[in-house]
């Protein structure tokens, strides 16, 4: 197996401080474990930041698009024009990501990673275009290795930028007709699964398509079979331009020792092929929500993660990341501010 010509050294977080964190966090006027999930993020990032007090400085939401091939085949309610005039919505915020970014306070960052037509001119896409959509994965790879290649160096570079302008926490969303194909082919491929235990109906396919879109990625799993013999190469064979920059800054990301906010179904995929790659990168990741994409669940178990929000959400753009931020922001605030019981003079119920 060839090795990638992008390497990222990912330290695991230190567990030494583990005990006064927790005592810390049980301190608090409060019932021991009595704010939940807050308190296992709490500790999460405690680890990560390695500091006393914590803090979340210029978060961003990274929104990276792309188109696939596979999309000509009907697999999606959309066809494939759609991701461009999304982008474009993107551009001139009017999408929900839009929204919910002005509310929380995301800085907002759109990357072209390869949609079929470019967006001329237009201020607020980031070109880091891989090409013009992938291959059809049922007929041939998605990309070149040398592709995965340099989408993982433009997601470096990418993640560089925000880190020496001081963010410390980046969340993924994205944007491609056909991903959920691609995802849920990953995903078999990866966590070696019948592609029936792993396609949904994206954003709400028929039954007709449903059977069409299982019966392509069987045969995309099918053909490229001898050729899955590593996460680049899976990638290479079955992925989307956008899939690939969100896994290289995923990976990127926890380099810099970043707090990593993890979307949906789409971008849970990267997550798989990130931690299989460098398994470190696991302990920086901040898994946002439960999608209603069927595999999503069974992805999560797999990576072990517990995700903040269930809302019954399918719309993908990095909506469900974005809603999480108020409740990271409630464990950071909560684990400065909160009163200790002797600061409150009130008698530990620890």
């Amino acid at each position: 197996m060839s090795q990638s010509a992008v390497s990222f050294q990912i330290s695991p977080v230190s567990k030494v401080q583990d005990q006064t964190i927790q005592q810390k966090i049980d301190l608090k006027t409060k019932p021991p474990g009595a704010l939940g999930q807050l308190e296992s993020l709490a500790l999460q990032i405690a680890r990560i930041q390695g500091a006393e007090q914590l803090n979340i400085v210029n978060p961003t939401l990274l929104v990276f698009a792309g188109d696939h091939g596979i999309a000509a085949e009907g697999v999606s309610i959309a066809p494939s024009e759609v991701t461009r005039q999304m982008v474009q919505n993107f551009a001139h915020g009017g999408a929900a990501i839009n929204v919910f970014c002005r509310q929380v306070g995301f800085k907002l960052e759109v990357i072209d990673c390869g949609i079929l037509t470019p967006l001329e001119g237009v201020e607020g896409i980031i070109d880091q275009r891989l090409g013009a959509g992938t291959g059809a994965i049922h007929l041939e790879p998605a990309m070149a290795l040398e592709t995965v290649d340099k989408g993982f160096a433009m997601a470096r570079d990418l993640i560089e930028r925000h880190h020496q302008g001081g963010c410390n926490l980046v969340a993924f969303g994205e944007m491609g007709i056909g991903n959920t194909s691609s995802a849920s082919a990953i995903m078999a491929a990866m966590m070696q699964l019948d592609v029936a235990e792993c396609v949904g109906r994206g954003t709400g396919i028929n039954g007709e398509t449903l059977e069409r879109k299982l019966m392509l990625i069987e045969l995309a799993l099918l053909l490229h079979q001898s050729a899955l013999t590593g996460p680049r190469a899976v990638l290479a064979c079955l992925g989307g331009f956008e899939i690939v920059q969100m896994t290289g800054a995923m990976l990127a990301a926890a380099e810099r020792n970043m707090l990593v906010v993890v979307d949906g179904f789409i971008a849970t995929a990267a997550a798989l092929v990130a931690v299989q790659i460098a398994p470190n990168v696991r302990d920086y990741l901040i898994f946002a929500h439960q999608s209603e994409e069927q595999g999503h669940q069974r992805m999560l178990a797999h990576l072990q993660a517990k995700p903040l929000l269930s809302l019954g959400l399918r719309l993908g753009e990095g909506t469900g990341a974005a809603l999480a931020l108020p409740l990271i922001q409630a464990a950071v605030n909560f684990y400065n501010q909160m009163a200790s019981f002797s600061d409150a003079g009130i008698e530990a119920v620890v």
